[in-house]
């Protein structure tokens, strides 16, 4: 028998063991326990995320259309940012929760060590492309005469990107060992830093919407200072980042972006949805049905942030039962988030319809923005009906990234938002002659569609995966 202890007699089981932290503990107990424990707090955080985007659309919208268009017109854009540094999240959350699933703490950190250093290159990249070219994009995606407005909120935005990549990607590590809390916590700052922020500059300054832009990179840019105390001051994580002295190994990089990449690609789906249905609302209605769709899918998402939440929560703990090989555990995580999706969409839904018209007075209070409420409660009240059906391929997709199946993933993606949510708004809407309603309802028989293939897919393939593991 071969002795796998160092000189003091510690093998290397027994000092992982005594490392543990109580977010690892929990990530690789229960696995029903630990989707409900660690998507707390990460629901608590993305609210708190979505109130202060929600902050932002409420107080551009005080400005008038014009501003809430020209804001909306740079949405597609930051979202393709929000999309890699998400994508890139998922793919270290993916590769760190294996890493420790393994028992793997070594690579866990080295891990880690590259994701953030694989931020800060991509980041630099981005932030020149979108400042130097921002305004021929927007003019090419019709912002015709609220261009100089998206112009000046996007170009500060954008100054920003290597504190939104660095902070989601420190993100990703803490939930690859179980922490939420933390990141909870993390962006609580943001968001109410934000929050005191966007009045302050927007109209005290006199700043207007690069009031709102600037108040999103100072809230942001003042996160990356307290995980930067977390991780290299206080060195209380079960993760250690390694900032110098540690060899490039493109295996392990290599192994994030195999998940990053593809689910990069699928946030980025989400932005070409966003820049086709603004292209055909433009076509049917005009900028003002843009500033109805980009405000409004605001809510959406800030409905949807449970759901995102235990999605998160599903790729940590999926990875660490796919490293364990506790493959049995990887389908009781999917039945059980899918359960408690599904009832948290029909009350979101219900609840949705029920107060739209209070919900579209937080985007109308205004005279230069009343004339829009009839097509906010429009939106609102066909929107609920897509609820329900998210966590079907949400969840589903999920699991493959957690498992490190990104392609798969990102197949499913690609046939909801494009071959399913595109199509479908485009025939009900203009080949129809349903207008905007058309639109709506065709990304809600998209989503249903699309979601359905996702929740058969995960199932086919964790059923051969428990058979043969």
């Amino acid at each position: 028998m071969t002795d796998t202890s160092d000189k003091s007699g510690v093998t290397p089981d027994r000092a992982f063991d005594e490392q543990l932290t109580k977010g690892v503990s929990i990530l690789r107990g229960d696995p029903e326990v630990a989707v409900r424990k660690l998507a707390g707090p990460m629901i608590v955080a993305m609210l708190l995320i979505a109130i202060y985007n929600l902050a932002d659309a409420i107080w551009v919208s005080g400005i008038g259309s014009d501003a809430l268009a020209g804001v909306g017109f740079v949405t597609p854009l930051f979202m393709i940012l929000m999309a890699l540094s998400n994508g890139l999240g998922a793919g270290a959350t993916s590769v760190v929760a294996r890493c420790i699933g393994a028992r793997d703490k070594e690579g866990a950190d080295t891990a880690a060590s590259h994701a953030i250093l694989t931020a800060f290159i991509v980041s630099a990249f981005l932030m020149i492309v979108f400042v130097l070219f921002l305004r021929p994009i927007v003019v090419l995606l019709g912002a015709g005469p609220v261009t100089d407005i998206a112009v000046e909120y996007g170009q500060i935005v954008f100054l920003g990107t290597v504190f939104f990549l660095v902070v989601q990607m420190a993100y990703a590590v803490l939930r690859a060992e179980g922490d939420t809390k933390r990141t909870m916590y993390a962006m609580a700052v943001s968001s109410v830093l934000n929050i005191i922020l966007d009045p302050i500059l927007i109209y005290g300054a006199g700043l207007g919407v690069a009031g709102a832009a600037i108040a999103t990179v100072i809230s942001i840019a003042s996160v990356l200072v307290v995980l930067a105390y977390w991780f290299l001051v206080k060195k209380d994580t079960f993760v250690n980042l390694k900032i110098r002295g540690f060899p490039p190994d493109m295996r392990i990089v290599r192994s994030i972006l195999g998940v990053g990449i593809p689910a990069s690609l699928e946030y980025l789906l989400l932005s070409v949805m966003s820049l086709s249905i603004n292209l055909i609302l433009v076509t049917i209605a005009g900028t003002d049905a843009v500033a109805v769709y980009t405000s409004g899918w605001r809510i959406v998402m800030f409905a949807i942030v449970p759901l995102i939440g235990i999605a998160t929560s599903v790729i940590a703990v999926s990875g660490a039962a796919y490293g364990a090989r506790e493959y049995e555990k990887i389908r009781i995580v999917h039945r059980y988030s899918i359960r408690i999706g599904v009832v948290i969409g029909l009350v979101t839904g219900i609840l949705t319809y029920l107060l739209s018209p209070q919900i579209t007075a937080l985007f109308t209070y205004s005279p230069g923005s009343a004339h829009l409420s009839p097509a906010f409660i429009l939106f609102f009240q066909t929107m609920c009906f897509f609820y329900p059906f998210i966590p079907l391929g949400m969840f589903s997709s999920s699991v493959f990234q957690g498992t490190g199946h990104g392609f798969t993933s990102l197949v499913i993606s690609l046939l909801r938002a494009l071959a399913f949510d595109i199509v479908f708004a485009f025939i009900l809407g203009m080949v129809l002659g349903l207008g905007e309603f058309g639109v709506y309802s065709g990304i809600v028989v998209g989503n249903i569609i699309g979601g359905f293939i996702g929740y058969l897919w995960a199932g086919v393939f964790l059923d051969r995966l428990v058979r043969i593991g």
